[in-house]
């Protein structure tokens, strides 16, 4: 089915083969495993490759496994595409258990007590190639969540909150 103007619409079968796939590569720092997936095809997540992203995006201290918001996702795969690059995001820290983040946040002030890692819905990186700052001004350039820089831990901080950076 068509629409006005000769667009295919999104429903046709025709128009889902055309949405384009959307992979992502990660490298965990502290577990060593690397995964290179497609996360997203044929106009809807893959819900293996997802299960195969919560798994090496766990809590690395507790092992403990929660499904990665695909809002962040998405976010990571623009600002990947954005700065032309192919590398895995060096991953320093993904999901974290309410009580890892709480004993995190004990001892550190830039920890936060209710942070988005606890949701799935925020992501600590580097992309190997790229500066730092670099990442951070896509990131930002996005306007789609929370930005932070850490340069003198060598990571950005992306998250799918409110809009904000630091």
């Amino acid at each position: 089915m068509m629409a006005a103007g000769g667009m295919a619409l999104v429903g046709a079968p025709q128009a889902r083969a055309a949405i384009p796939e959307r992979a992502l590569a990660f490298y965990n720092l502290h577990t060593g495993e690397s995964l290179k997936t497609v996360y997203w095809a044929e106009g809807r997540p893959v819900p293996g490759a997802l299960a195969e992203i919560d798994r090496l995006l766990r809590d690395f201290r507790t092992s403990e496994v929660r499904a990665i918001d695909v809002g962040l996702l998405d976010l990571l795969h623009r600002v990947r595409t954005s700065l032309g690059s192919q590398e895995p995001f060096h991953v320093i820290s993904g999901y974290r258990s309410p009580s890892t983040n709480a004993k995190l946040a004990s001892h550190s002030s830039n920890v936060a007590r209710r942070s988005l890692h606890v949701l799935g819905e925020a992501i600590d990186v580097r992309l190997p190639g790229r500066q730092l700052r670099d990442l951070h001004k896509a990131a930002v350039a996005q306007k789609a969540g929370g930005v932070g820089f850490y340069p003198q831990s060598d990571f950005v901080h992306l998250d799918v909150g409110r809009v904000r950076y630091w």
